[in-house]
């Protein structure tokens, strides 16, 4: 058998010194995470994250910079996920649109909120993915070649 990592992207919108985030329902009960999801089959890193954002966020997401990739294993469940996280700019929300199956509602959270409750993180690179992004850690879109 081959081993082959999990592909996820993950979009990073700050607006107004807040960042959209959503809660979703997982395995271990209620979670933040920013709007995220797999990359699909013949899909772009680009075309998954506009995508996910949509579908999780009833937002439109325009990418401007690849913040970081992120390998995070899980042992006990025997995966491993390489994320992709992008910043960029949501447009208006999307009237009479539903979220995506297990999503419960989206948040606009400062830092320092987010900070505050590790325990409703779904994972830490929602953290980590925001500490860079404030830390400056921006990358051309050019730097991924599909």
């Amino acid at each position: 058998m081959v081993w082959k990592p999990n592909v996820t992207v993950a979009a990073i919108i700050e607006k107004n010194g807040r960042f959209l985030l959503v809660e979703e329902e997982t395995t271990e009960g209620v979670r933040l995470n920013q709007p995220a999801g797999h990359l699909e089959d013949g899909e772009s890193l680009i075309e998954a994250v506009i995508r996910e954002t949509r579908e999780e966020t009833a937002h439109p997401f325009v990418p401007g910079h690849l913040v970081g990739i992120y390998r995070m294993p899980v042992p006990e469940k025997d995966l491993t996920y390489l994320r992709f996280a992008f910043a960029g700019e949501a447009g208006s929300e999307i009237e009479n649109q539903a979220l995506d199956h297990g999503i419960i509602r989206t948040v606009w959270l400062t830092p320092e909120e987010l900070q505050a409750t590790p325990e409703k993180w779904r994972s830490p690179l929602v953290w980590q993915c925001v500490a860079d992004y404030l830390a400056g850690r921006r990358y051309p879109l050019s730097i991924l070649n599909e």
